[in-house]
């Protein structure tokens, strides 16, 4: 089940901005509605809203959270057998492998686009080696 927009919608259309999927249409001022059929379900929507007008698969009402504070994917690159498959999760594309490095051919995953990661986990979530791990960025010093 996808998530649904509610009634307090006001239409200021950043859930729609950021839907990487594509699956909110709605126009300015007026209820957005997303396409079950397209939305994959990673909660930017939900996270961007600031009048809390999104619900989740499960019904609940989705909380408003500052973008520079959504989590973002942390590499063990020890851990990884440099599979691609979070890369491959990615829907934003904000993911990219390195060259080889030293002993290692295959490189590693890293974040190319730090503004696209929509903070979904789905990277995480698909690693098999569980080499990822979703986190806070780090507060940057005054």
């Amino acid at each position: 089940m996808s998530y649904t927009i509610i009634e307090v919608c006001n239409g200021c259309g950043a859930c729609k901005r950021l839907c990487p999927a594509n699956a909110i249409s709605g126009t300015q001022k007026s209820l957005h509605v997303i396409d079950g059929s397209l939305c994959i379900e990673c909660g930017a929507c939900g996270r961007v809203c600031p009048k809390q007008a999104v619900k989740d698969s499960l019904g609940r009402i989705c909380t408003a959270v500052k973008k520079s504070e959504w989590e973002k994917p942390v590499f063990d690159h020890k851990k990884c057998n440099s599979c691609v498959i979070c890369i491959d999760a990615c829907p934003t594309g904000c993911l990219a492998m390195s060259g080889a490095m030293g002993k290692d051919k295959h490189g590693k995953p890293y974040m190319k686009d730090d503004k696209a990661c929509i903070g979904c986990g789905f990277c995480a979530a698909e690693c098999p080696v569980d080499a990822i791990t979703m986190a806070k960025p780090a507060a940057k010093a005054a």
